[in-house]
């Protein structure tokens, strides 16, 4: 199966061959070790370097910093082959949104300092925006960012930090100025390493995508140097993380389609061998029928993604269509996997079985990059102008 659709008019010959390279990498590097980083709780620091070898990360980094000059629609592809195989542990999707934030408003400092790190998994990113009592809301943010000579003194805390134990780079939303609510917000690159008074909690222990370290962050006196503010002049954070929403929710969209795709694949090989009453499970009309519903869904959410990408390259994907895309994905995606994991019956139920991890790792789609209940309010408000 593929990300593309026949007649996707942002795909060219070089994302088909990244494609191709992305996938064989994938099989060779990512599918013998899911298991483990599961059992780990972590990806290991050696896939990441792996992927930046192979130039995995690169695809939409700039040469200049390390990168081959592609477009989003490479970052889309790695992360297709990706979830195409089962996988929902690796944190490109983050890495990926924390590299753009460079690239969008990054000082050419930062962008030299960062960038090629990124590209080559020398740095693992994280953003961190949700705080213990604030959820998602980057105006009610309490962690805060103070003056002190050439530097800020951050304190506070985030939880659910995806990419939290390993992040050697972490893009946190801070208030700059307490005073002005959202206006008053700031976006700062934090470098983990050495940093006093940076702190990651336990590894937290989660319903799906358990081979993800995802981690609660404490910064008690944190000195940051002014120069790495992620703009030229405080304030703009909640302008930036706005902007930059659409790609995080295309990547959502994204992962929905490679994990139905992969569950698909799955529950056709099982039920095509699998029998009951003296007959294949694939020859019940039920069987027939609750694939051929899941196949629809499946191509419906690739022409709309592709729409997106397109959309996205050429800079017109707006809010209401991001969010629809996130929406609509992770609803299908849960759909889909609880109509798999039916079919397989009690095997469904057991770990050793994909579709049960496939099944679990969906629930959280519905929920982070925005809640599925606040996409559905920003698709309204573009109706009621």
């Amino acid at each position: 199966m593929s990300l593309f659709t026949s007649t996707a008019a942002w795909v060219t010959d070089e994302h088909r061959m990244f494609a191709e390279m992305a996938g064989r990498f994938m099989d060779d590097a990512l599918v013998p070790n899911t298991e483990k980083w599961a059992e780990n709780g972590m990806v290991d620091r050696a896939f990441w370097l792996q992927a930046g070898q192979t130039g995995l990360m690169a695809g939409s980094i700039a040469e200049d910093y390390g990168g081959v000059g592609g477009g989003m629609g490479f970052d889309a592809v790695t992360l297709y082959e990706q979830t195409a195989r089962g996988d929902a542990g690796w944190g490109f999707g983050i890495q990926s949104i924390v590299t753009h934030y460079i690239t969008a408003y990054g000082s050419e400092d930062q962008k030299q300092k960062w960038l090629p790190k990124l590209a080559s998994g020398e740095m693992v990113g994280a953003l961190a925006m949700t705080e213990p009592g604030t959820g998602s809301d980057v105006q009610a943010v309490k962690t805060t960012a103070e003056k002190d000579g050439n530097s800020y003194r951050l304190n506070g805390s985030k939880i659910f930090i995806t990419n939290g134990q390993s992040a050697d780079l972490v893009i946190v939303a801070a208030k700059t100025d307490k005073s002005l609510g959202a206006k008053g917000v700031s976006l700062i690159g934090v470098e983990t390493e050495g940093a006093e008074g940076f702190r990651r909690g336990r590894n937290l222990k989660k319903l799906g995508m358990k081979g993800n370290d995802t981690a609660e962050l404490f910064f008690e006196d944190v000195k940051v140097p002014m120069t790495n503010l992620l703009s030229p002049e405080e304030g703009r954070g909640f302008y930036q993380l706005m902007k930059q929403l659409p790609w995080e929710r295309l990547t959502i969209g994204i992962m929905a389609l490679g994990a139905i795709d992969f569950a698909i694949a799955e529950t056709v090989k099982y039920v095509q061998e699998r029998k009951a009453f003296g007959q294949r499970v694939m020859d019940f009309q039920n069987t027939r029928f609750k694939l051929a519903e899941c196949k629809t869904k499946a191509e419906v959410l690739r022409s709309f993604v592709n729409d997106c990408i397109g959309k996205l390259e050429a800079g017109e994907l707006d809010a209401a269509t991001a969010s629809m895309v996130k929406y609509w994905g992770s609803e299908a995606q849960n759909e889909v996997m609880h109509e798999c994991l039916q079919l397989f019956g009690g095997y469904g139920f057991m770990m050793e079985y994909p579709i049960a991890r496939l099944y679990a790792d969906a629930r959280v789609q519905m929920i982070y990059g925005g809640t599925n209940e606040v996409m559905k309010e920003l698709i309204a408000r573009s109706l009621d102008v």
